[in-house]
């Protein structure tokens, strides 16, 4: 009797083995690891496994887009390229926006195509009918800033007489992290090729940025000296290059030249509308400035739309050249771009960060990665407008998108 219950106990554990061992083999198939012969995965499921990257992995590109060296590549067709332009010895105070493009790539980390989508206009600008890649930097001189603004203007130009993928946009959208703002001359010089006539500036700065060169004294002048980031729209002007009557500076709180309203002079005989950083409390909020800017350009002309982050009080943005006490909260800065999404922006620029200002958390280069954000969204939806994706843009009151019909 005990040898027959010995014999069924021996028989019942070694079934118990022979079934683990069975799940061990076929776990062991399941996996694809060191207990099979390789195989070669297709394409697609290359992707599938190793296609992913979370927000601290892969290369520095803007919200890890593809990345495409488009000054000398033309089989890589687009309708909205993110282009860096490292270039900062046009300043006039701290140095440093050369590295802007790179800090503003890292702060965009958490941007993707998967979680890319943006509640407050319905869509997702980097999965809706816009191409949209990051170009690289343009490879700017800082040696010689006469041969800087030369290669400045001709990469412009190059990118901007691209064919874009799309069909119901005429001319690819570029949105530049500078650099300092000086590099909004040679977009601006571009898009007059392009657009075959001045165009519409908002601009979003502490400072005017329309400064008459004489404003900056000194004994050694030269014609040179007249290209820096304080009078870039100056020279514009001059060139018939902005839309006079149609333009807008908004955000302004810095001091003026002299004893006397000189500077504003200069500013109005180019035709700029002011708005200073002030104004928004006496204008009711955000919603004031976007009326402003709004019953301003309209919906219909071209606009090159600027933003120095600068305009940022630097409590908040402390990452630039010549930061000003009294500037707009980022939040309200955001809030203005999300009103004016019905501009017809033809390109942009966020500028002057100077990433070696700024605080531990990185809080200028995240503020401007936002901006582009805003930016990029506007640029998209505004193209769904265009092909009557979107039934109505938003009126001149603000308000925003009265019908949507994505």
């Amino acid at each position: 009797m005990k040898s027959a219950l010995l014999l069924t106990a021996v028989t019942a554990l070694c079934q118990v083995v022979i079934a683990h061992a069975d799940h061990h083999d076929h776990e062991v198939k399941k996996f694809p690891g060191h207990m099979k012969a390789f195989e070669q995965d297709t394409e697609e499921e290359l992707e599938r496994k190793w296609g992913f990257e979370w927000g601290f992995s892969g290369i520095n590109t803007f919200a890890h887009l593809k990345h495409t060296k488009c000054l000398t590549t033309t089989e890589v067709p687009f309708d909205v390229a993110i282009l860096g332009v490292p270039f900062d010895t046009a300043v006039s105070y701290r140095p440093g926006a050369r590295f802007g493009p790179r800090a503003i790539r890292a702060a965009s980390a958490r941007q993707t195509g998967f979680r890319g989508f943006n509640h407050r206009a319905s869509i997702n600008p980097y999965t809706s009918w816009a191409t949209v890649i990051d170009c690289g930097d343009v490879p700017v001189t800082p040696m010689d800033n006469a041969m800087a603004l030369t290669q400045m203007t001709a990469a412009y130009r190059e990118l901007g007489h691209r064919t874009p993928l799309s069909s119901s946009i005429k001319h690819p959208k570029i949105i530049s992290l500078g650099g300092d703002h000086s590099i909004a001359l040679p977009a601006l010089r571009a898009l007059n090729k392009i657009y075959g006539g001045p165009i519409a500036v908002l601009h979003f700065d502490a400072h005017l940025d329309t400064w008459h060169p004489a404003k900056y004294p000194s004994p050694w002048p030269s014609e040179q000296s007249e290209f820096n980031h304080g009078s870039m729209f100056w020279k514009a002007s001059n060139e018939g290059l902005i839309m006079n009557g149609s333009s807008v500076h908004a955000g302004l709180r810095t001091r003026l030249s002299g004893n006397d309203f000189g500077d504003y002079e200069d500013d109005e005989r180019q035709g700029f509308l002011r708005i200073s950083a002030d104004d928004i409390d006496d204008m009711g909020g955000p919603k004031g400035v976007i009326d402003a800017i709004m019953n301003r350009i309209g919906t219909e002309i071209p606009v090159y739309l600027s933003v120095d982050i600068d305009v940022i009080d630097p409590g908040l943005a402390p990452g630039t050249g010549t930061p000003e006490a009294g500037g707009w909260t980022t939040r309200e800065l955001i809030r203005i771009l999300r009103g004016i999404e019905g501009l017809n922006v033809v390109g942009a620029d966020i500028v002057e960060v100077a990433p070696a200002y700024d605080g531990t958390g990185e809080q200028t280069a995240l503020a401007a990665a936002q901006v582009a954000y805003e930016m990029l969204t506007s640029i998209v939806k505004r193209g769904l407008v265009d092909m009557g994706k979107v039934a109505e843009v938003p009126g001149k009151d603000g308000k925003g998108w009265k019908k949507d019909e994505l």
